[in-house]
C-alpha cells in the first residue's frame, strides 16, 4: 500500500488515502470523494480528470505519452505539473 495525498484546488483541504500499487489515480480519487469527472472513463478523449502532480512525485512517474500531452492542451489551468489522472497508476514508494 502507498499513501496518496489529495489537496483541494484552493490548497485548503488535504485528504490522505491508501492505495494498492496499480490502482488508477482516477478510480482512487472518485472512490474517495474527489471532484474528478473522468467523462471518457479513461479513454483519454477528454481532460476532465486533469490534476497537478506536486514536488518530487512528478519525477517518479513515467512521462506522459504524446496522446496525454495532446489532451492536456484542452485542460483548464494546465501547467508543467499537469497530468490526466486516468493515466496515472500509483507506484510503490521505493
Amino acid at each position: 500500500m502507498i499513501e496518496v495525498h489529495f489537496v483541494s484546488a484552493d490548497g485548503t483541504t488535504e485528504k490522505i488515502v491508501a492505495a494498492a500499487a496499480g490502482t488508477r489515480l482516477l478510480d482512487l480519487a472518485q472512490a474517495n470523494g474527489q471532484p474528478l469527472e473522468g467523462t471518457c472513463e479513461g479513454a483519454m478523449a477528454c481532460s476532465t480528470c486533469h490534476v497537478l502532480i506536486s514536488g518530487d512525485d512528478a519525477a517518479r512517474l513515467p512521462p506522459p505519452s504524446d496522446e496525454e500531452e495532446d489532451m492536456l492542451d484542452f485542460a483548464v489551468g494546465a501547467s508543467r505539473a499537469s497530468r490526466l489522472a486516468c493515466q496515472i497508476l500509483p507506484i510503490s514508494p521505493n
